[in-house]
């Protein structure tokens, strides 16, 4: 009896190998999906309070802080920019419905940006913020500390 060629057996193996990878890559994407639904201690998840936050403020959105945020998220791969446009809508309007005022104002945005933002996203979230002429100055310390130091000059 024959045996199959060698480049059969590789290739089912890479491909054994492959699948096993995209299933684990896709599987952790699904587990952290989960831990956003699962309740908290109040009761509600993290998901139900970005969803409260959003339909709370949602008379508070004038075109100016629409076009604001659009800017923001625009960085965003369009994969992900709906979602990751949601979490940041939620942070701001939070802080709009917390601070009181009628509107969401730049300042509302430019925070709430911050705040949405992993730490290990602020070295890009700093780079945007400059390129596109945003002053973020009064919110400095909410950004972390290592991604804001300035570069030492070269030792000569």
């Amino acid at each position: 009896m024959k045996s199959s060629p060698d480049w059969f057996m590789y290739f089912i193996a890479f491909w054994g190998v492959a699948l096993v990878v995209f299933m684990s890559i896709g599987g952790f994407f699904m587990f952290r999906k989960f831990l956003k639904v699962l309740p908290k201690a109040d009761g509600k998840s993290k998901l139900d309070w970005q969803n409260h936050w959003v339909e709370l403020s949602r008379p508070l959105w004038n075109d100016e802080s629409k076009a604001i945020l659009d800017k923001l998220v625009s960085p965003v791969p369009s994969a992900f920019r709906d979602i990751a446009k949601h979490s940041i809508a939620a942070q701001i309007g939070q802080l709009a419905v917390e601070s009181g005022e009628g509107k969401v104002t730049e300042e509302h945005c430019i925070k709430g940006y911050i705040m949405a933002t992993p730490k290990r996203d602020h070295a890009f979230l700093i780079s945007f913020l400059d390129s596109n002429g945003i002053d973020y100055s009064p919110y400095r310390h909410l950004l972390d500390p290592e991604k804001t130091k300035p570069l030492a000059p070269p030792v000569v």
